[in-house]
């Protein structure tokens, strides 16, 4: 015997008609009339050339935890998936903060390093947070010292950053953010942008006398 079809009720506070089928319910949503603004960008997935080289950069060099790998099932193709995360002012950890996925081949030319100026479409570069300024100090000393290229070195108004590339030649930001105070105006903060060294100690030195851009009233 078919199935009884949904009932359709209306139930005070709900969103919309409520679907009833045996023991399952689900509330219809009428559509905004705009777009709903997201949190922020959960997380990203990077295509790699070798999983492995990959993995030890962004867990050796970036300092990431793998949190998961995919298993195998019988009903899909293979893939190679991991997921990392980094981890919150407890030292909790999140589902992911990234994910890097195998290509189905490896071979070709090396790829390029990365620059600011885009030569192809996707991803210009990825920024990590470190917690503070003094764990970022210590990230730039360790990155030198594991010999990472600095491409820039750049005070931002709402950020100190670094830039470097993953073995993919994918852009790697790595910065702390400044206090929100400093950024209020935030195009202005954005068009703010100082050039430092990104050889010897003079690319460890960072200064506290950060330029202030406030709203106009």
């Amino acid at each position: 015997m078919a199935p009884n079809p949904p009932n359709v009720r209306n139930r005070p506070g709900a969103a919309g008609p409520v679907l009833w089928s045996g023991d399952h319910m689900a509330t219809t949503q009428k559509a905004p009339a705009k777009a709903v603004t997201p949190r922020g960008v959960n997380h990203i997935v990077l295509n790699v050339r070798d999983i492995e080289v990959s993995h030890r950069f962004y867990t050796e060099i970036l300092g990431f935890h793998q949190v998961a790998a995919l298993k195998p099932k019988p009903d899909r193709p293979p893939l190679t998936m991991r997921f990392y995360s980094g981890v919150d002012e407890q030292g909790h950890v999140n589902h992911h903060d990234l994910a890097l996925c195998q290509l189905p081949k490896a071979d070709g030319p090396q790829p390029a390093e990365w620059d600011l100026y885009p030569q192809r479409p996707g991803i210009n570069h990825i920024a990590i947070t470190l917690p503070d300024r003094e764990s970022w100090l210590q990230q730039l000393a360790f990155l030198q010292e594991q010999g990472v290229k600095f491409h820039r070195r750049i005070n931002h108004g709402m950020t100190h950053s670094v830039y470097i590339s993953d073995p993919d030649g994918n852009g790697i930001e790595v910065l702390y953010e400044l206090a929100p105070e400093v950024w209020e105006d935030i195009d202005a903060a954005q068009n703010y942008s100082e050039r430092l060294p990104t050889e010897g100690a003079e690319a460890l030195v960072d200064t506290t006398d950060n330029p202030v851009f406030r709203k106009s009233s």
